[in-house]
């Protein structure tokens, strides 16, 4: 693995990142606009003033919503996943590895969190300095030797220096948005036909549902790119910190044996270290395209080039 210039790929992957997140709202705004004019009319003037007028309830309900999300996520990650606090006492080898890790890069050490699983993985997550943490499974904990630990531990620290779980997060907002406006047309689409007056058009209804799921699958596939493209500069980033790529490897190989935790939210399996499918078959190839993490075969494979 090639480790010249990693901060520059950092960098211009973060400015694109930050292109694709200025691109969700924008979006929505589209889809909106999309709307108006295929659902009431083609005429450009009566689509600008309907657009015009309901633009701030877009604004305003969007707004609220990510702020709501922005603010609380963390107890939201917390409850979803089950996670209890981990301190110095209840494991001093995970709290000494990353705290060492961050005393050698000058970070301020993230909050750790453990979850009860035999699966073994790892997400960290967070916004800022306040609430940026590092959950680990105890089976992972328990499965992974020491280097093997660390070189996870320095995965994560990755992502938070990167800011990388800020923009995941943000995306994930996003796109909660988007499916919810998207469940709540499907609804009105399939149960509200009986409230439909006689003249009610339904072809507006299935306008705005076509629009609202079109723009709910780019925004998934957005997602999902910007996740893959930083798995790999965490791996790098992991092995710059520990300056050992086998131990790495090692517990991704570890991992993909057992990597099933059991959490609510599907959402926070996106911010896992490997969410990746173990199946073989066309319709495990073409889930492979929507993965949010590339195969854990290629990262393995990458980082035993650099031993």
């Amino acid at each position: 693995m090639e480790y010249i210039g990693l901060h520059k790929q950092i960098k211009k992957n973060n400015f694109r990142s930050t292109l694709l997140l200025i691109g969700f709202p924008a979006i929505i705004l589209a889809g909106v606009y999309v709307f108006f004019y295929f659902g009431f009319s083609p005429d450009m003037y009566a689509v600008n003033q309907s657009f015009l007028q309901f633009l701030p309830f877009v604004v305003i309900g969007v707004g609220v919503w990510f702020a709501i999300a922005y603010f609380s996520h963390s107890s939201i990650i917390k409850r979803s996943s089950r996670a209890q606090t981990l301190s110095r006492k209840e494991n001093m080898e995970v709290y000494n590895l990353t705290e060492n890790l961050c005393i050698s890069v000058g970070m301020k050490m993230p909050k750790l969190y453990i979850i009860d699983s035999p699966g073994l993985n790892a997400f960290a997550s967070g916004i800022d300095e306040k609430s940026y943490a590092i959950t680990l499974s105890s089976g992972i904990i328990d499965a992974l030797d020491e280097d093997e630990l660390e070189g996870v531990i320095a995965h994560e620290l990755t992502h938070i220096r990167n800011k990388d779980v800020r923009l995941l997060i943000i995306s994930i907002i996003f796109v909660g948005i988007l499916g919810f406006f998207v469940q709540i047309l499907l609804r009105s689409f399939l149960y509200g036909g009986r409230r439909r007056d006689s003249k009610s058009d339904p072809r507006v209804m299935m306008i705005a549902l076509a629009i609202a799921a079109l723009v709910y699958l780019l925004t998934v596939i957005f997602r999902f790119a910007l996740s893959r493209k930083r798995e790999y500069l965490a791996d790098a980033g992991a092995v710059e910190l520990t300056k050992n790529s086998h131990a790495l490897a090692s517990a991704l190989r570890k991992i993909s044996g057992n990597p099933d935790v059991d959490v609510k939210s599907a959402d926070i399996k996106q911010l896992f270290i490997e969410n990746g499918s173990k199946k073989k078959g066309f319709m495990s190839s073409l889930k492979g395209l929507f993965a949010t993490h590339p195969p854990i075969d290629k990262r393995i494979a990458i980082l035993e080039k650099g031993l």
